[in-house]
């Protein structure tokens, strides 16, 4: 059972697999559910399957538990996880990459859009880590395909979200860098192109974010906190479009999705968000011209329009502050551009 992570930690929004599936027999005692799978699943450790749970991987009778529910007769328990079945081993491959910074201990990329982060979940190569491992295979010819990168990721962003992303090259480093993720002291700041207006020019969304009761490749906004994890997300207007606005969004908090799902629970989906309901028209005239107008703009980024700007953090070794920055790529400066020549024009209403 491999460990997930929170969007600093977990993979991007690829396919769970089912790793085990059963019915607890008539005879079992009630029995915590970490203990119960600690005794079912060979080579499983406590930890792991306490993060599994934490993360919702482990679903009873169709929903999330905790780690001290108790087994009982009858009760239908799912497992998940998110490598594929086949092997995960990381394979170097020769992928032009965008090293912002490197030293001994961190490397931090600049994420083209397309590219999943992480082997697995039907994504075996062509990811950010396998061009990171013949990036270091390069530097050191000696190094071996077994210790490639065994520390690495630290936080993740989604396979078309673009960005920064700091990897560890050190288990020190690895410790440290996450040490600061969790205790939410990591500079992150991205960039949105959303739908609508706002008549307030600043705010913060508050909302567990947690995977969908039915959908689990989606993710849901808790309000009330029922499931998922605490998620706070602080957002401020650059500049209104007309239809839609260009935000900035700054994570206090980092879940899968984060600003995908806050934005759309407040009615204000990512332009293009094909998973959250913004790759189609919400706002706007009814008007043919308008409505090529918008499809013209879905072609020029033909995904979320969403990017880490910028990232910053305590060097796990210096202990300086560090901070990073990447400008929008051409798919989001073209689609701005659009927004903003037709604000200015208004010939498509």
């Amino acid at each position: 059972m491999t460990q997930r992570e929170n969007e600093e930690e977990v993979p991007d929004t690829d396919t769970l697999y089912e790793k085990l599936s059963l019915i607890i027999d008539k005879g079992q005692e009630p029995l915590r559910i970490d203990k119960f799978l600690m005794q079912r699943i060979e080579g499983a450790t406590r930890n792991k399957i306490q993060q599994a749970i934490e993360n919702e991987m482990v679903l009873v009778n169709d929903k999330p538990v905790k780690s001290n529910y108790k087994v009982k007769k009858g009760d239908h328990l799912i497992i998940f996880d998110s490598s594929s079945p086949e092997s995960t081993d990381i394979i170097p491959q020769n992928i032009p990459i965008d090293i912002v910074y490197e030293d001994d201990d961190i490397l931090v990329v600049n994420k083209q859009v397309g590219m999943v982060v992480h082997p697995g979940s039907g994504n075996p190569n062509n990811t950010l880590i396998n061009a990171v491992a013949w990036h270091l295979q390069q530097k050191n010819p000696h190094l071996q395909e077994t210790d490639l990168p065994r520390y690495g990721l630290v936080h993740r962003i989604d396979k078309n979200t673009s960005g920064l992303l700091v990897l560890a090259k050190t288990q020190h480093a690895m410790s440290d860098l996450a040490k600061q993720f969790f205790n939410h002291t990591v500079h992150r700041r991205y960039t949105a192109l959303v739908w609508g207006d706002f008549e307030e020019e600043e705010g913060t969304i508050i909302a567990h974010v947690g995977r969908h009761q039915r959908y689990r490749k989606l993710f849901s906004a808790y309000p009330d906190g029922e499931y998922g994890k605490e998620a706070i997300t602080h957002y401020k207007i650059l500049e209104h479009l007309y239809y839609v606005s260009l935000i900035e969004c700054r994570l206090e908090t980092g879940r899968t999705h984060q600003i995908r799902v806050h934005m759309q629970h407040i009615g204000h989906p990512l332009f293009n968000d094909d998973f959250y309901g913004g790759d189609k028209i919400l706002k706007g005239t009814i008007y043919t011209k308008y409505k090529q107008f918008v499809e013209n703009c879905f072609a020029v980024c033909p995904r979320q329009a969403l990017h880490a700007g910028e990232l910053g953090f305590i060097h796990p070794v210096t202990r300086k502050e560090i901070q990073f920055t990447a400008q929008l790529p051409k798919d989001m400066s073209e689609v701005i551009l659009k927004w903003r020549n037709y604000v200015e024009n208004k010939t498509l209403r």
